[in-house]
C-alpha cells in the first residue's frame, strides 16, 4: 500500500478511494489540503474543531472529542458540553502537522465553531441557504441576493461561499463585543426580513414539510454550532468543496465547479476568503431588538411538533 511521509506524519494507503462515488484517493484529500496549506489553517486556526471520518467499510461518523491514540503534539481545548454535560476535548488545527495528521485519519471535512477557543463572542452571524431537493442551485442564488439586500441596508458587508453540498452559507464578520444572544437574535430577524422580501422563494419554517418547494433560510447556526470551513472537501460524490465566490459571480458558478480536483487551479496563489473578508462591524440595535421578538426556530418546531403529535393522537 502506498506509503510517504510529510512533516513527520506517516502517511498511509493513499491509493485507496475515499469513499463510494469520491472519484477521488486518499492521496487526492492529502494533496488538496497540503497544496492549499496556510488558506485551510487560517480558516481553522483556534477554533475547536469537529471533523466527519469517513473509515474504509464504515459509514461516515463526526469525530470531536480527540481520541486517545491523538499525539501529544496535536493542539487541543477543553470545552464543558451542556448537552452531554462533560468536557469535550476538542482539536485546534493551527499548523501543517496536525492538518496532515487528520487527513491521514481520513478526515474529510472539517467543522470549526464560530466562536475561537477561550472567546465568548462569535465571528461571525451565518446563514445557512439550503433550497429544497431537486431544485436548481439558481433558487439558492436568489434567496442570497434576498439576504445581501437585507444586510445591504442595514450597513452589514457579507461574504458568501458555496457550501459544497446544494446551498450557500452568507457570514457578516461582527465586533468582537457582540454576544451570542445578539449575534442570535440579529441572524434570525435577517431571515425573516429576507423572507418578508419573496415569501414565495424563501422561508424560514424549521420544520421541513412545512416549507413548501421554498428555500430553508436556517438562522440557527449561532453560540457553540459549527459551519463547515471555507475550502473544507464534502462527503459528497465527486468530493465538492466549499468555495468562496465573488457576489457578482454567483449567477455563473454551480457547486460542481469546485473539487479537491479543481479549486487548487482555480484559486492558483489566491485566498478570496482571507483577502475580502470585510472588517468586523457593530450589529445595528433595531436589527438585534427586533431578532430578540423572533422564536428560536428549534425550540418553536420542538413545540409545534409536540402539539401535532398531541392533535393526531386525539384525532
Amino acid at each position: 500500500m502506498a506509503e510517504e511521509e510529510r512533516d513527520g506524519v506517516k502517511l498511509t494507503n493513499l491509493d485507496q478511494p475515499l469513499f463510494d462515488g469520491a472519484g477521488a484517493t486518499k492521496r487526492d484529500l492529502v494533496d488538496y489540503l497540503d497544496a492549499l496549506g496556510e488558506r485551510v489553517l487560517g480558516v481553522l486556526r483556534d477554533r475547536p474543531l469537529t471533523v466527519l471520518r469517513v473509515l474504509r467499510g464504515q459509514k461516515p461518523f463526526m469525530q470531536k472529542n480527540l481520541p486517545k491514540y491523538t499525539p501529544e503534539w496535536v493542539e487541543r481545548v477543553s470545552v464543558w458540553a451542556e448537552s452531554s454535560h462533560r468536557e469535550v476535548i476538542y482539536a485546534l488545527c493551527n499548523d501543517r502537522r496536525t492538518l496532515l495528521w487528520f487527513a491521514n485519519q481520513r478526515a474529510i471535512e472539517y467543522h470549526p465553531t464560530l466562536i475561537p477557543a477561550g472567546a465568548v463572542h462569535p465571528s461571525f452571524a451565518v446563514l445557512d441557504l439550503d433550497p429544497p431537493e431537486g431544485s436548481g442551485f439558481g433558487l439558492a442564488v436568489s434567496a442570497a441576493k434576498l439576504v445581501r439586500q437585507v444586510l445591504d441596508e442595514a450597513g452589514l458587508p457579507s461574504l458568501v461561499k458555496t457550501s459544497g453540498a446544494k446551498g450557500l452559507h452568507v457570514f457578516t464578520p461582527v465586533a468582537a463585543e457582540a454576544t451570542v444572544e445578539e449575534v442570535a437574535a440579529a441572524t434570525r430577524a435577517i431571515a425573516a426580513r429576507a423572507e418578508r422580501l419573496d415569501g414565495a422563494l424563501a422561508t424560514t419554517a424549521f420544520i421541513r414539510e412545512d416549507r413548501e418547494g421554498k428555500v430553508f433560510l436556517d438562522s440557527t447556526r449561532a453560540g457553540g454550532a459549527t459551519v463547515v470551513a471555507t475550502y473544507s472537501p464534502r462527503v459528497r460524490p465527486g468530493t465538492p468543496v466549499s468555495f468562496p465566490v465573488p457576489w457578482d459571480e454567483l449567477d455563473r458558478v454551480t457547486p460542481a465547479d469546485f473539487t479537491v480536483h479543481t479549486a487548487p487551479a482555480l484559486l492558483g496563489d489566491a485566498d478570496p476568503w482571507g483577502e475580502l473578508m470585510p472588517d468586523p462591524v457593530p450589529l445595528p440595535a433595531d436589527l438585534v431588538e427586533e431578532g430578540r421578538a423572533i422564536p428560536i426556530a428549534r425550540v418553536q418546531a420542538m413545540h409545534e411538533g409536540k402539539r401535532r403529535a398531541r392533535a393526531a393522537r386525539e384525532g
